[in-house]
């Protein structure tokens, strides 16, 4: 991406962090919801584990006070054994209750980033070119994929330190109540700065996953095919490289000031958390002195308060997980929350198409309230004919192609297929009719085989023989060593523009639909190239309804009608001669452009026989 192009939004000081409501507790518990079952299997495996860390701390007492003043070795082997299969015990729970961890978060996650696709395969191409390419691949794979720390760190850390706090703390006032309430007076001081610490926090990692989401654009934009060619032709490396490295390196800086948020506060709790041992120390010693405590109570005392502060340390800070939780679960729900403005009504029926008549009826269109781009639209394509479009750039060509298959929908007025409006068919069987040529054909990095089978699955290799003949393409794939089953690169860049072209009609006719779509730009070929495809749109067009962006005199004289456009407005229609008898836009066209295609021909006609003889 050029240099100063990408804008992104930064949080600001005056930002406030996601609310925390029911409505959306409940929308990310409804995640959880299917597994239930291995939930509470995980949560009953941090409650045993609770409970069977508490057991070493307990044994120690029993050494220190009574094994050892009675130099019972076998009561002293005994308890040790006991300590030692506990610690075994509790490890190999851990290792399950890792698994299940894993297991639930990974499963929330599969379905989560298959929900956001397919509502993502449901967008308008209103909302593609309104978002950056880094910022989809942000949230569906980094944001997505940040829920396992959210499951791992969060809710399991947060139930694991509830009970051991729980837990311990029982234990503790059962063995001194004096000595438990003295161990809690420094809890408070680890609870109180941390809502502080997680505004800030919050506001870093936001900054954060935008400023990653700046880089993958960067990353997708520079290192595809076309945007690295783009930018080798302009020797744009250095300035890239630059605007690469700057971004890369915000980021590491939001990086390490995310992770250092909170340090220093940290550092306090240690503090308190080495303070709470020596009062520990120094009144129950004076309870032992007092004849109170034994020497063991005060070191299991001391063993188990590490299981107090510890638990209560991490739920100090679950304040501030549980905020950028909500940022992140906010992030994914602003993308599922986004409406699909074309889609299916609920009572949609599929298209029973016969004739394959098209008609726009006083359409108007605009991508946004203060830009109309198309003014009360009205005409007919009719079956076995070709419409085509003419006009001047900008004039509304592409917008009315993908009024058909509803790639947007038309603000006001209709668009029947065969007397039945678009909008009451399914988007799947209206489609399904329909095939387009588009000006950039995009081939997938596969072979030629696999890009063919993507419009019919089940074609057999007689039929994409005889497509790719039709379209003037089987010839040159058999000279290819590998044949149909040769790699084509990112986006067919092994192939010339003509034989991306010609492959991608062999496509559209493997797929036979009833409406055909063209934009046919052939100016930017070379000859022979615009001689095939001009032979490959013969059989293409043949029988089938026709709509054609056309850019040749060539394609316009065959049109059976033809619409005349410019800024949204239809201004004339009808056949060539007809047209040039109104004096109006399509003349001017006609002596500004096309004739000038019509000497150039002939140049390159008259350079041709010269070259021959």
């Amino acid at each position: 991406m050029p240099a100063g192009l990408g804008r992104i939004r930064y949080v600001s000081e005056n930002d406030k962090a996601p609310e925390i409501s029911k409505k959306i507790l409940l929308r990310i518990l409804s995640h959880f919801k299917p597994y239930m079952f291995q939930l509470s299997l995980t949560i009953f495996m941090i409650l045993v584990m609770s409970i069977l860390n508490l057991i070493p701390s307990l044994l120690l007492k029993n050494i220190i006070d009574v094994a050892l003043p009675k130099k019972d070795i076998q009561m002293l082997g005994i308890l040790v054994m006991i300590s030692i299969s506990t610690t075994i015990l509790i490890n190999l729970i851990q290792v399950g209750q890792s698994y299940l961890n894993s297991w639930i978060s990974k499963h929330i996650i599969f379905n989560i980033k298959n929900k956001m696709y397919h509502h993502l395969q449901g967008m308008s191409l209103n909302f593609f070119t309104m978002a950056k390419p880094g910022e989809i691949t942000t949230r569906m794979g980094t944001d997505i994929d940040g829920i396992q720390d959210i499951f791992n760190s969060t809710i399991v850390n947060a139930l694991n330190s509830s009970f051991t706090l729980l837990t311990t703390a029982l234990v503790l006032f059962n063995m001194n109540w004096k000595l438990a309430l003295l161990s809690m007076v420094v809890l408070p001081l680890f609870i109180f700065p941390t809502r502080k610490v997680g505004k800030v926090r919050w506001k870093v990692a936001l900054k954060s996953q935008e400023k990653a989401s700046e880089l993958n654009q960067i990353i997708q934009e520079t290192l595809g095919i076309s945007g690295l060619i783009l930018m080798k032709i302009f020797t744009k490396e250095r300035q890239e490289k630059l605007h690469f490295e700057k971004a890369n390196k915000d980021l590491i800086k939001l990086q390490l000031r995310e992770s250092l948020v909170g340090r220093w506060f940290m550092m306090t709790i240690q503090i308190f958390m080495t303070i709470g041992p020596m009062l520990v120390y120094f009144y129950g010693g004076y309870l032992l002195i007092q004849g109170e405590l034994t020497v063991g109570s005060i070191i299991a005392f001391v063993a188990l308060l590490s299981r107090l502060y510890g638990p209560v340390t991490q739920l100090s800070n679950i304040h501030i997980d549980v905020t950028r939780s909500f940022a992140l679960f906010g992030r994914i729900f602003e993308y599922l929350d986004q409406d699909q403005e074309v889609k299916d009504k609920d009572n949609a029926i599929d298209l029973p198409i016969q004739a394959g008549l098209i008609e726009f009826d006083h359409v108007n269109f605009s991508y946004n309230v203060n830009q109309p781009i198309l003014h009360d639209i009205s005409f007919k394509a009719y079956p076995s004919t070709i419409t085509a479009l003419v006009g001047p750039s900008g004039a509304g060509k592409t917008t009315i192609t993908n009024l058909i298959p509803r790639l947007y929908d038309v603000i006001s007025g209709i668009v029947n297929v065969d007397g039945i409006s678009i909008k009451d068919v399914t988007l799947e069987s209206l489609r399904s009719h329909i095939g387009i040529v588009m000006q950039e054909p995009y081939l997938f990095n596969a072979s030629i085989k696999d890009n063919l089978l993507y419009s019919k699955s089940d074609a057999t290799q007689d039929e994409m023989i005889k497509a790719c003949q039709a379209a003037y393409i089987h010839d040159f794939i058999s000279t290819l060593p590998e044949g149909y089953d040769t790699i084509v690169g990112n986006r067919g860049i092994k192939l010339s523009g003509g034989e991306k072209q010609r492959l991608s009609i062999a496509r559209v006719i493997l797929k036979n639909p009833r409406i055909i779509i063209l934009d046919e730009a052939t100016s930017s070929l070379d000859s022979v190239s615009e001689e095939y495809i001009q032979k490959a749109m013969g059989p293409l067009l043949i029988g089938r309804t026709s709509i054609v962006i056309a850019h040749r005199l060539s394609t316009i004289l065959m049109a059976d009608n033809i619409i005349v456009l410019d800024k949204g407005v239809l201004l004339e229609q009808g056949k060539h001669e007809e047209l040039l008898k109104l004096n109006g836009l399509y003349a001017h066209l006609y002596e500004t452009q096309f004739k000038a295609q019509i000497k150039a021909n002939e140049v390159n006609i008259e350079a041709e026989l010269i070259n021959q003889s």
